[in-house]
C-alpha cells in the first residue's frame, strides 16, 4: 500500500509551506504518473488568459486536474511540481492562484524563469510527478 509523507526538517526553514514541503516521501508507490508540460490552454487548444498570469496559472492546475482525472487520480496525488515562468516577477499572482488548487498534501515544488514557452502568449507551463 501507498504511503506518502510530506514534511520539512525542523533544521531548514520554509519560508513558502503554504505551497510547498521540502520533501515528499513514498513508500511503496503503487503507480508513478508523470505529467507533460501543461499549458494554458482549453480543451480546443486555444490560449487562455492572455496577459494574465493568474489565469493562466489555473488553467494549467485545470489541465492536470483532467490529465490525473483521466489516470485515475487527483491533484492530492501530486508529489513534485516545477513551473516554468516567462516573468517571475509575477511570482505573487502564481502563488495566489496555486494557493485556490493546493492547500492540503503539498508537493515539493521548484519555480525558474525561462525566455520563451513553447507559444508566443503562454507565460506558464507546470510540469508534475504524481504517486497512486
Amino acid at each position: 500500500m501507498t504511503k506518502i509523507t510530506r514534511g520539512d526538517p525542523p533544521a531548514l526553514q520554509n519560508v513558502r509551506k503554504s505551497i510547498y514541503h521540502h520533501y515528499v516521501r513514498v513508500d511503496q508507490p503503487g503507480s508513478l504518473i508523470f505529467l507533460s508540460g501543461q499549458l494554458a490552454r482549453d480543451a480546443d487548444g486555444k490560449l487562455v488568459g492572455a496577459g494574465d498570469m493568474a489565469e493562466q496559472t489555473r488553467q494549467c492546475i485545470r489541465n492536470m486536474q483532467t490529465v490525473l482525472e483521466e489516470a485515475g487520480g487527483s491533484l492530492s496525488d501530486i508529489v513534485s511540481i516545477v513551473v516554468y515562468t516567462t516573468d517571475i516577477r509575477q511570482f505573487k499572482e502564481i502563488v495566489a492562484a496555486r494557493t485556490e488548487f493546493f492547500v492540503r498534501d503539498l508537493p515539493t515544488s521548484t519555480i525558474v524563469e525561462v525566455n520563451h514557452l513553447a507559444d508566443p502568449g503562454l507565460l506558464i507551463e507546470f510540469q508534475a510527478t504524481a504517486v497512486l
